[in-house]
């Protein structure tokens, strides 16, 4: 969401499936070659579907990859049809694949989950960013945790005011990999001589950094695994550390009709670590499921009711392009539906 694993534990990674259907029309076997393999399929009827799971760490049959289907969810989720593989790559931290889709554009897919694609993007990065910057008003020093795609990076870097930026990613490759194919995503961010770029654990960075920050974003993925540390008690106590006096720490909460824990847990650690606390939303078409859910802990009540004029003046005065946010769109994002307010225990 756009959801880079930025932290490393010692786990067993967990084992999930990649699911294809590959759809064909002919009633000879079709054979289908990707990435220098041959797998034959045979067809008893004008149409079939045949599925096809397997493990994502175990490799020694992989089909034709005809389209993908996401894991995030048992028995329900998105599938979209490939229609050019970019790259596929098991690092050391994770599985990636990035890949070309009719609608979508490219997209990236970590340990099977999609992370961004190039029609979406910005409605993610521009509310995870553009919403504490201009509430902040004075933001000078960032932090972003995770976001090897660049697209946080360069949604922050179009504030001119911001005089330093640096980023926590643990997966160099992921880095390197979506500077090249996905190009649009950075837009040359990664070199803007404001960045201070680190590859190291996220957890270990804000626990150890005697940096201090005015504006914090968490660019993490869903809680499995090695991210699961990004959503403890400890992680968030350590970013208020980091903090400056008035800084604001957002983070990505996933989809929360279908991902409830993620808030209810971290509106359970921001309650009893920031004076004010609460989550906004956006709806990301690819992350599927309802709207996203972003969390806001700040020990400045002022920042989250900054009045819409101002925010409309602060806006004006950045000049940053927009394609998702508007100061307008920024002050109603904070106004929850009932379910939510209930899960958070907000009256």
């Amino acid at each position: 969401m756009c959801r880079n694993i930025a932290t490393r534990a010692n786990f067993v990674p967990p084992q999930p499936t990649r699911r294809f259907v590959l759809q064909t029309r002919s009633l000879r076997p079709r054979s289908a070659k990707r990435f220098g393999r041959e797998a034959v399929v045979e067809s008893a009827s004008p149409w079939r579907l045949v599925h096809l799971t397997f493990p994502l760490f175990h490799h020694s049959f992989e089909p034709p990859m005809d389209s993908f289907t996401e894991t995030l969810y048992d028995g329900y989720g998105q599938f979209l049809d490939v229609e050019e593989v970019y790259l596929e790559r098991k690092t050391d931290h994770q599985h990636i694949i990035i890949f070309k889709h009719v609608g979508f554009g490219r997209v990236m897919a970590l340990d099977g989950v999609v992370q961004t694609t190039e029609r979406d993007e910005f409605i993610y990065h521009e509310m995870l960013t553009h919403v504490p910057l201009l509430a902040h008003g004075e933001a000078r020093r960032v932090l972003i945790i995770g976001g090897g795609d660049g697209g946080m990076l360069r949604e922050v870097v179009k504030h001119s005011g911001v005089d330093a930026v640096t980023q926590v990613e643990i997966d160099q490759t992921v880095i390197d990999m979506c500077r090249e194919y996905l190009p649009n995503h950075s837009q040359g961010a990664f070199d803007d001589p404001r960045l201070r770029l680190v590859i190291d654990d996220g957890f270990n960075y804000v626990n150890t950094t005697a940096d201090r920050y005015d504006v914090i974003i968490i660019d993490s993925t869903d809680p499995i695994g090695p991210g699961e540390q990004l959503f403890s008690a400890g992680f968030h106590t350590a970013c208020k550390r980091c903090l400056k006096p008035g800084g604001v720490l957002v983070t990505q909460n996933g989809v929360v009709f279908l991902q409830p824990d993620e808030v209810r847990q971290t509106a359970n650690n921001f309650r009893d670590t920031f004076a004010d606390w609460h989550f906004y939303t956006a709806a990301v078409p690819t992350y599927v499921g309802g709207v996203m859910a972003f969390g806001w802990g700040s020990d400045d009540a002022a920042l989250r009711q900054v009045a819409p004029v101002t925010l409309a003046t602060r806006f004006a005065s950045a000049a940053v392009e927009t394609r998702y946010y508007t100061p307008e769109v920024h002050a109603a994002a904070f106004a929850l539906p009932r379910y939510m307010l209930d899960l958070i225990e907000r009256v």
